[in-house]
């Protein structure tokens, strides 16, 4: 069975793992995803002490270490043939808010993975990141660095949708390899799965929608939200995400961000997305072991990959390599 090593920049897992007994290093979206695609996680790291106490939580059988990636020796690090890594989103996607100067700085994550690349060589990488990742200014320099180290590359735009997961989730994973032409992986496209499959109308504390203090552009949404769908829909409860209508529950929601954006509406009543049903969204088992905080909780889904969508691009990778 492959073993998978891991390590993170951010979010809830990320990993090394071994194709044929030997290594994939990666970040938080590997553990779940990679062992989905029949690897074996033996080893992750994570900077937030929460992400790696709730990565342990589920897979006790790891080794856990709470570090920073940018300092990390990795000389005690074994070989590895496919690195799988995920550098901080925060400084490229445009939603940055208040922490934006915070954020800015955390893109220099991304020469993380190129010092992993040229300390230990491997035959493959897959960076997983924002589209916007491809808009950075330094990104050009960041593809001479890895050009420079003999690798070719394969930009792939992935919607988390195609991957049978109810999220539209679109993200970038760009695959490197040791190889006279880029390597394109053939990812066949599942079904869309409704937002109406996981959210629980039985469950969660609901709130009147007419309630005194209430936004007015929340309740204008709700109202252009009742016209377009009926009775019940989803619609961001903060932002302009999906106009000024929410989303119907026979498509996928919208993307699960790092704060409790989702509301769900039903009749004259209303309430937030709930944590578990924001883990379903993103992919999930129902059984994954979450933090008892929502805040943190809601953090590590808004920063992590959809398993599906990994597991399938591991597979996708092993399969072509």
């Amino acid at each position: 069975m492959p073993q998978l090593f891991g390590s993170r920049l951010c979010g809830l897992c990320r990993g090394m793992a071994y194709e044929d007994h030997r290594s994939i290093l990666g970040r938080r979206w590997t553990h779940r995803g990679a062992e989905q695609a029949g690897c074996n996680v033996v080893w992750a790291a994570n900077h937030w002490p929460a992400a790696a106490k709730t990565d342990v939580a589920n897979h006790p059988g790891t080794l856990h270490v709470c570090q920073d990636l940018q300092q990390a020796d990795r000389t005690p690090l074994p070989d590895f043939d496919v690195l799988l890594a995920s550098p901080a989103c925060q400084g490229h996607t445009p939603a940055r808010g208040k922490e934006r100067p915070h954020h800015d700085a955390t893109r220099s994550t991304a020469w993380a993975v190129v010092s992993a690349l040229e300390a230990k060589s491997p035959d493959a990488a897959v960076i997983e990141n924002v589209p916007a990742f491809m808009k950075w200014k330094l990104f050009p320099a960041w593809c001479a660095a890895v050009h420079a180290l003999g690798y070719a590359i394969s930009p792939h735009l992935l919607d988390a949708a195609d991957f049978g997961v109810p999220q539209h989730r679109v993200r970038i994973f760009i695959v490197l390899t040791k190889s006279k032409h880029p390597l394109e992986l053939k990812l066949p496209k599942r079904p869309h799965l409704p937002a109406a499959s996981f959210i629980d109308f039985e469950a969660g504390t609901w709130s009147p929608v007419e309630r005194p203090g209430r936004a007015a552009a929340t309740l204008a949404r709700v109202r252009a939200g009742r016209a377009a769908f009926g009775a019940r829909f989803v619609a961001p409860y903060f932002g302009n995400g999906s106009g000024l209508t929410g989303r119907s529950l026979d498509r996928p929601i919208g993307t699960i961000t790092t704060r409790d954006r989702w509301a769900i509406i039903d009749g004259d009543r209303m309430r937030m997305l709930s944590l578990p049903e924001s883990a379903i969204a993103m992919g999930f088992p129902r059984h994954y072991k979450l933090p008892a905080n929502k805040k943190d909780g809601m953090q590590m889904m808004g920063n992590a990959v959809c398993p599906p969508k990994a597991c399938a691009v591991i597979t996708a990778l092993r399969m072509a390599a």
